[in-house]
């Protein structure tokens, strides 16, 4: 696949992910994909494997009370690489956080095999997550 059908599954997803639609997220990453959130927070590490990925995913969920949107502001799609330049928003305990993050995709055969998510303060993620 191209540069071009990497930016259209990445596109696909965050639309799943938006929707809360778990099959087709499911059908996106890899069986043994690896997704790494930074910081030292609770929800921080490695997540191996489709059902822990979208056991964190609804995880981001379930503590917002369904509230997590992420707003997908632009697709940079290389030969390697897809980057997705985003903009979280969730709600927690009566408080609201907005951030800018960077989500690096990596994809063979149509199926994302790893992620790396950065937000734009890990320290503030953190104390929101925990």
């Amino acid at each position: 696949m191209g540069s071009q059908e990497d930016a259209a599954v990445v596109r696909r997803g965050y639309e799943a992910f938006n929707s809360g639609d778990v099959q087709t997220l499911m059908e996106l990453f890899a069986q043994d994909a690896v997704y790494h959130v930074g910081g030292s927070g609770g929800l921080a590490g490695d997540k191996n494997g489709q059902e822990e990925i979208m056991a964190y995913f609804g995880e981001l969920f379930s503590r917002s009370g369904g509230t997590t949107k992420v707003e997908l502001k632009d697709v940079i799609a290389g030969e390697q690489h897809t980057v997705g330049l985003q903009k979280a928003q969730a709600q927690r305990n009566g408080q609201s956080m907005e951030q800018e993050g960077v989500l690096v995709f990596t994809l063979k055969d149509g199926k994302v095999t790893e992620v790396s998510e950065f937000q734009e303060d890990t320290a503030k993620a953190a104390d929101f997550w925990t």
